[in-house]
């Protein structure tokens, strides 16, 4: 049996987090999902894996209709239990003045990124991950701040150039949407998203400038730019 694993986030202000947390556990757990949900008064993240079938109906039960998720497909469950946790920030990065459900950095999709790299457009692609998950792969040429923790992140990107455009990325889009705004709130004059982050990138445009695979958190360890799995942890 196929597996079909989704990821997805939204930036929104939550209420009732008590209350959403227990519909979103029994909705899971009806439908046999495994995964983690992270939720907070600045939004939801998702993170789950189940036949297409139950995903579909979590799907269509979801109250907030507007989150797109990027999806593979495995051959196991990559998840070995469900957890669906109230915390502070659904990325934690420690700078409550980074109001992400309020605004957004401008966006760039993958194709104009290929475009972009293609042409060899003088930018800085920021790589906004931790360092040992760049070690899986990153765009050739990208540049990242050696971060052991995303919390790290506000205090290295001032090494960053000012004057120079900068493109963010990472893994799903959670954390250079919140770096993105970081940098614009720091002064950087001209500050881009990648929509969808890497894996939205593979989707749309393939490997294209992209060396290595893409490191995720579960137990298919990393996938390649085709969205496949490339191993699983013991």
């Amino acid at each position: 049996m196929r597996i079909l694993n989704i990821a997805g986030y939204k930036f929104i202000e939550l209420q009732s987090l008590e209350e959403l947390q227990q519909t979103l556990l029994a909705q899971c757990t009806n439908l046999g999902l495994k995964g983690t949900i992270l939720l907070s008064q600045e939004g939801l993240n998702i993170n789950l894996a189940g036949t297409e079938d139950s995903i579909a109906l979590f799907k269509k039960e979801l109250p907030f209709k507007d989150i797109t998720f990027r999806e593979s497909t495995s051959d196991i469950l990559p998840f070995k239990r469900l957890k669906v946790k109230i915390k502070k920030e659904i990325i934690t990065m420690g700078n409550p003045a980074i109001r992400p459900e309020k605004n957004r950095a401008p966006l760039i999709s993958p194709k104009e990124l290929k475009q972009w790299l293609d042409n060899k457009r003088d930018i800085i692609l920021l790589d906004t991950r931790n360092a040992f998950e760049v070690e899986a792969g990153k765009f050739k040429d990208a540049v990242h701040l050696s971060l052991k923790h995303f919390t790290e992140f506000p205090e290295a990107a001032k090494s960053l150039p000012y004057e120079k455009p900068i493109v963010t990325y990472c893994t799903g889009g959670i954390r250079c949407e919140k770096g993105a705004l970081q940098l614009i709130k720091d002064g950087f004059k001209e500050v881009y998203q990648l929509e969808g982050g890497i894996l939205n990138y593979f989707k749309e445009v393939g490997g294209a400038h992209y060396e290595g695979e893409c490191f995720v958190f579960d137990e298919r360890i990393t996938l390649d730019t085709q969205l496949s799995e490339k191993g699983t942890r013991l």
